[in-house]
């Protein structure tokens, strides 16, 4: 489904969806970590979606759909593994595999690259640049394979913005993710730097306040506005717009 252009004259204008905890200001942080999907940008083609199949059919020889399984604040391996379980199939027979399961879907995606068509959610573009004119350090921590990832970044312009990346694979969970993308973070620049999350999921924030980073919500997701605030992020915008034009 299409985002619709908000100052369309067939639509009326929507309110302004936006919390700050008292205290809390989003633009003080040194680095900041933001999730790809549904934080940055919404895919509007099924590249990343085929790659399931296509390691699951590569790997293990059967045809295996990933529908009826949770995506969203999920990562890559973790969403494989479910697919799995609900074939049947033990942990250990998965954990051998999943290197071959990870490599499949990174050369599918390669292969087809060109089909992926990233729509960035509003106002992102200028959130990022914006952090980046003011030498933010800026990184990506995402459940996508590092290999995927670079690839939607690449294609949606945002790329050259982002000095590191922390993915999926080994890491699993994304507290872990969160977890190496601060080390990484902190590696360039020091041990006390700052760092914020920026996601749009309820495991976004869950992982976040696991690892002791404040973080912003976005619902630019599947996720609504009060979903994400009744979670107590430490901000929850509508969207990029309502952080960066208060009025």
């Amino acid at each position: 489904m299409s985002i619709q252009d908000s100052t369309s004259s067939a639509e009326p204008a929507r309110s302004r969806e936006a919390f700050v905890r008292t205290g809390f200001r989003w633009d003080a942080a040194d680095a900041y970590l933001f999730d790809i999907d549904g934080t940055l940008m919404n895919s509007r083609d099924a590249v990343h979606y085929n790659a399931f199949h296509a390691a699951l059919r590569g790997v293990f020889g059967v045809e295996m759909k990933i529908d009826n399984v949770p995506v969203h604040g999920n990562t890559d391996p973790g969403i494989l593994r479910a697919v799995l379980r609900r074939e049947g199939r033990e942990d250990h027979e998965i954990d051998a595999l999943m290197p071959q399961m990870a490599s499949a879907m990174c050369a599918h995606a390669q292969k087809h690259c060109e089909q992926m068509r990233p729509e960035l959610c509003p106002s992102i573009y200028e959130l990022v640049s914006t952090l980046h004119a003011r030498g933010k350090l800026i990184g990506a921590a995402s459940g996508n394979l590092e290999t995927i990832g670079w690839l939607k970044l690449e294609k949606a312009g945002l790329r050259p913005m982002f000095s590191f990346g922390s993915f999926s694979f080994p890491r699993e969970q994304r507290v872990d993710i969160f977890r190496h993308g601060v080390n990484t973070a902190r590696q360039m620049l020091s041990d006390s730097a700052v760092i914020y999350v920026a996601g749009d999921t309820p495991a976004d924030i869950a992982a976040a306040k696991a690892a002791g980073l404040p973080v912003i919500a976005l619902a630019t997701g599947i996720f609504s506005f009060r979903e994400l605030l009744s979670l107590n992020p430490d901000a929850c915008f509508g969207c990029g717009t309502d952080l960066l034009h208060p009025e």
